[in-house]
C-alpha cells in the first residue's frame, strides 16, 4: 500500500510541482493551503508524512507541527525552509521534526529525505508492534533494545512473521535468538498453536530422528511403544531447531524433505504424515563455512535462509546493556524479595567497558547472581567480582582477539560444570545444555585431561 504524504503550502504553484512529482514517484499526495485546512485532512485520512513550509499565514509550520504531534505522533513531519530561516528549521527538528529541506526545493534531495524519514517511522512502529505483542503474550520484558541493528533485525522479523517462510536466525550464543523466534512466533497467524524447540547440540546423535520425526513401537531397541516428534506435536504451530549446525548430516537430509514435500514418517513407518509446521532455525556457527568444508548441505542451507535474521552481540549493542542490567535487576530482586535500587556508577562502567562474550544470556545471570548475594541496596563493583577492573591490566579473559576471549569463556564454564559435576561427564552436559559428543569435542578442544 502506497505512502500518504500531506503537502502543506500557501503557493499553489509550489504545492503542485511537489505533488506532480511525488506521484511520479508512487505516493498519494493530499495538499493544504494552510494548517487548519491540514489539521483536518491529518484527523479525516490516514496521513503517513506531512511536507509543510516553516513561513505561513494564521499557522506556521512549527505550530503545525506540535498540533500533528498532539493528533498521532507517529506521522512524520519535514519543514520546507527559505534560506535565512534555517535557525527555525533547526528549533523545529528540536520538537519533533523528522528533517528539514532548504527551498527552492532540490527534488532528489527531498526523494532521498522522504524515504529515509518513512523508513525511519516504519522502523519504530514494527519494533513497537513486536515488542507490545511479546510483553502482552509471554508477560515478561520482551525484547529491549535501543540498539539500531537490533531493532533493523527486528524489523525483519515482525515483517517475516505473517508469511509462511522457513527463517534462519544467526549470531553468538546468548544473543536471543529462542526469544526472537518466540516473538516471531506469536507474531504469526499461528500464535494460538503450539510452540517448540529442540536443541541440536543437547542430543545424543542416535537419538535426534527419533525427537524430530517420532517412531513406531519397534522401530529401535527401546522403542517399547509408539513416540510423537516434534514436528508432529507442533502441528499448526512452529518448530524452533536451535543449533541446526549441529544436526548429523543424515537428518539434514531426511529435514529438507520435509522442508520440500511437507510431510514426514516416524521411524519404523512407512505411512507419511503431513507436516503444516513453520520452522525456525538457529546457530551460532558459521554454515557458509561448513556448506564450502562439506558437514553441512548447501541444498538445506538455502532452503533455511529464505528469510535471514543476524543478531548483534552485545558487545556491539553498549547502549542496550545498562538497559538490560536495569530490567535484569528488577526482575530478580522482586523474584528474590530483594530492596535493590540500582547500579553504583562505578559498576555501570564496568559493565559497559565489558566484552560479555556469553552476551545478554551472561549479563543476565551476573545480574541474578548479583541480586542474590550483593548485602547493599546498591549493585557495586564489588558485586561483580566476575568481571575484571579494565582500567588496569586486563585479565586472560578480556584481553586478546574476540576468539580468545570466548575461548577463555567457555574453558571457564566447562571447567565449573565438570567441578560441580565432580567430573561426570554426562552431568556436566547436561548442565551446560550440550550434548555429551559435543562436550567431548570441547574437551578435546581445549586440551583439558
Amino acid at each position: 500500500m502506497p505512502y500518504t504524504i500531506l503537502i502543506v503550502d500557501d503557493e499553489a504553484t509550489q504545492r503542485n510541482t511537489l505533488a506532480g512529482f511525488l506521484k511520479k514517484k508512487h505516493y498519494v499526495t493530499l495538499q493544504a493551503a494552510d494548517g487548519d485546512a491540514a489539521l483536518e485532512l491529518v484527523r479525516s485520512s490516514a496521513v503517513d508524512l506531512v511536507l509543510s513550509d516553516l513561513r505561513m499565514p494564521k499557522m506556521d509550520g512549527a505550530r503545525l507541527l506540535t498540533e500533528i504531534k498532539e493528533i498521532n505522533p507517529q506521522i512524520a513531519v519535514i519543514i520546507m525552509t527559505a534560506f535565512g530561516t534555517l535557525e527555525g528549521a533547526v528549533a523545529a527538528m528540536k520538537e519533533g521534526a523528522a528533517d528539514f529541506v532548504s527551498k527552492p526545493v532540490d527534488l532528489d534531495q527531498l526523494e532521498i529525505v522522504i524515504a529515509k524519514a518513512l523508513e525511519r517511522k516504519q522502523l519504530i512502529s514494527e519494533n513497537e508492534r513486536l515488542r507490545t505483542l511479546v510483553e502482552e503474550r509471554l508477560q515478561f520484558g520482551g525484547i529491549i533494545t535501543r540498539s539500531e541493528s537490533m531493532q533493523q533485525a527486528l524489523s525483519v522479523a515482525v515483517r517475516a512473521a505473517a508469511s509462511r517462510a522457513t527463517i534462519l536466525i544467526l549470531g553468538e550464543s546468548g544473543t536471543g535468538k529462542e526469544l526472537v523466534a518466540k516473538a516471531i512466533h506469536l507474531a504469526s497467524p499461528r500464535a494460538d498453536a503450539p510452540f517448540l524447540a529442540v536443541n541440536m547440540a543437547a542430543l545424543p546423535e542416535s537419538l535426534v530422528e527419533s525427537e524430530l520425526f517420532g517412531h513406531e513401537k519397534g522401530a529401535f531397541t527401546g522403542a517399547d511403544k509408539v513416540r510423537q516428534g516434534r514436528f508432529e506435536a507442533a502441528q499448526g504451530g512452529t518448530l524452533f531447531i536451535d543449533e541446526v549446525g549441529d544436526m548429523p548430516l543424515a537428518t539434514q537430509a531426511k529435514l529438507l524433505r520435509v522442508l520440500q514435500e511437507q510431510r514426514f514418517e516416524r521411524l519404523g513407518a512407512s505411512q507419511p504424515i503431513q507436516a503444516d509446521v513453520r520452522v525456525i532455525a538457529a546457530t551460532h556457527r558459521p554454515l557458509e563455512k561448513m556448506v564450502q568444508e562439506g558437514s553441512f548441505r548447501e541444498d538445506l542451507y538455502y532452503r533455511l535462509k529464505v528469510i535471514r535474521i543476524e543478531l548483534p552481540p552485545l558487545r556491539e549493542r553498549k547502549n542496550d546493556i545498562l538497559l538490560l542490567a536495569d530490567h535484569f535487576l528488577h526482575q530478580f530482586a522482586e523474584e528474590n524479595a530483594r530492596s535493590i535500587r540500582g547500579l553504583t556508577r562505578e559498576a555501570a562502567d564496568r559493565l559497559v567497558k565489558y566484552a560479555f562474550p556469553g552476551n545478554v544470556r551472561e549479563l543476565q545471570h551476573l545480574m541474578e547472581q548479583a541480586v542474590i548475594l550483593s548485602r547493599d541496596e546498591w549493585i557495586g563493583v564489588q558485586d561483580l567480582a566476575f568481571i575484571p577492573d579494565s582500567g588496569g591490566d586486563e585479565s586472560p579473559l578480556i584481553s586478546g582477539s574476540f576468539i580468545e576471549r570466548v575461548a577463555a569463556f567457555e574453558m571457564q564454564m566447562i571447567k565449573q560444570a565438570l567441578t560441580e559435576a565432580d567430573g561426570v561427564q554426562s552431568k556436566a552436559a547436561r548442565q551446560l545444555g550440550m550434548s555429551e559428543r559435543h562436550l567431548r569435542y570441547k574437551l578435546q578442544k581445549y586440551g583439558f585431561k
